[in-house]
């Protein structure tokens, strides 16, 4: 990861630790604080403008939604569908990828405030066969802040071919999770933080462990329900998205447009297999940062960045743009790129999806980076 962005420049939160210490970009375990608005108010036109001109070559559509006491702005550009001219809806479903790990964190904080497990029990407590020898004791926390220790899958996922031919496969969590346990460790818990998804597959299967329940059933219970997530849910093995959508496509050599909207996502879990609208996702990082579901403590928890240096809390990550701090989370699955973040004074929330028509780029999405530039700049 990079180190400070320029302004309006969003972190991409899926790479590794960043240098954000030497910014002075690191925050106390305290609970955020509703201040005056850090942010400028709003340019409903900027959006509009961020958004028009799509379908293009990057993008088919995106949708945002911006909302505080700053200002509100809901709307999209481009269409739902190539090939039609039906406009994206802004309160259709898409594809979350990462941002997963806010309902997966979630779920195990509240599992820890009822006692059903502790943020302090190890990996090895809870799935005795999981780990050889080799590993150190794991703890729960390490899994969600990403300094475990055990290594990625290796598979080369976010490529054309490799998704071509596993896009409908069922995965077991397990035999994902296997591919970096035969590896080794990647050093003691606790000493680094690398991001990736095997901490919150291996946190699924804690919450199964513990719970005597499915994942899917917890994360209902204990997040969805509780905040009215009326248009989230998670997938399973089920491979289209329910009700209102975009398209998602991937832009072939010749000019043409693959649909890759459909997939199993079952090879993503815990970590990133659910999806979601903006209303939800908006009401998920507030309840999170500034509401009731989870208590005092666990909100400190997840606000905590392990070590110095480090960009990831316990689901979300922190971001500095030009002076305004936010906390969130991107996700991004082919055909499909999510951002959610709130002001750390709460001001100011920002969702957007846009359908990208590269999930081999790894780099943030221009529709992306201008949707944020015009809700946080002046």
């Amino acid at each position: 990861m990079p180190g400070r962005p320029r302004t309006g420049q969003l972190l991409p939160m899926r790479t590794t630790i960043t240098a954000l210490a030497a910014a002075g970009l690191l925050l106390a375990a305290a609970v955020p604080a509703r201040a005056a608005p850090a942010v400028p108010p709003l340019d409903r036109a900027a959006l509009a403008a961020a958004v028009a001109g799509l379908p293009d070559g990057e993008a088919s559509g995106a949708l945002v939604r911006v909302s505080g006491r700053a200002g509100s702005w809901t709307g999209s550009g481009g269409v739902s569908r190539l090939g039609t001219t039906r406009p994206v809806s802004p309160e259709g479903r898409f594809r979350i990828g990462s941002a997963t790990k806010l309902l997966t964190a979630a779920t195990v904080l509240r599992l820890d405030e009822r006692g059903v497990l502790d943020l302090d029990d190890t990996v090895q407590q809870h799935l005795p066969d999981l780990l050889p020898a080799a590993f150190e004791p794991i703890t729960v926390r390490q899994l969600l802040n990403h300094t475990h220790g055990i290594a990625g899958n290796g598979l080369p996922h976010k490529s054309t071919g490799w998704f071509a031919e596993n896009r409908y496969r069922t995965w077991d969590p397990r035999e994902v999770v296997g591919l970096g346990v035969a590896k080794g460790p990647l050093h003691r818990p606790g000493a680094e933080q690398r991001y990736g998804n095997q901490g919150y597959l291996v946190a699924g299967l804690v919450i199964e462990a513990a719970t005597g329940r499915p994942y899917a059933d917890s994360v209902r219970e204990l997040v969805i329900r509780p905040l009215g997530l009326r248009d989230t849910y998670l997938p399973g093995a089920e491979t289209g998205i329910r009700g209102e959508h975009s398209h998602g496509y991937q832009l072939r050599e010749d000019g043409s447009h693959w649909d890759v909207t459909g997939a199993n996502p079952t090879f993503q879990w815990a970590a990133a297999e659910a999806v979601s609208s903006a209303r939800d996702l908006d009401r998920l990082i507030n309840a999170l940062v500034f509401g009731d579901l989870i208590g005092e403590r666990s909100r400190a928890e997840m606000l905590t960045l392990p070590l110095p240096g480090a960009a990831h809390g316990l689901g979300v990550n922190r971001i500095e743009l030009g002076g305004v701090v936010l906390w969130g989370k991107t996700g991004d699955r082919p055909g499909y790129n999510t951002g959610v973040a709130v002001t750390e004074d709460g001001s100011r929330t920002i969702v957007y999806s846009v359908n990208t028509l590269d999930m081999e780029a790894g780099e943030l999405p221009p529709t992306a980076e201008r949707i944020i530039t015009a809700a946080l700049t002046p």
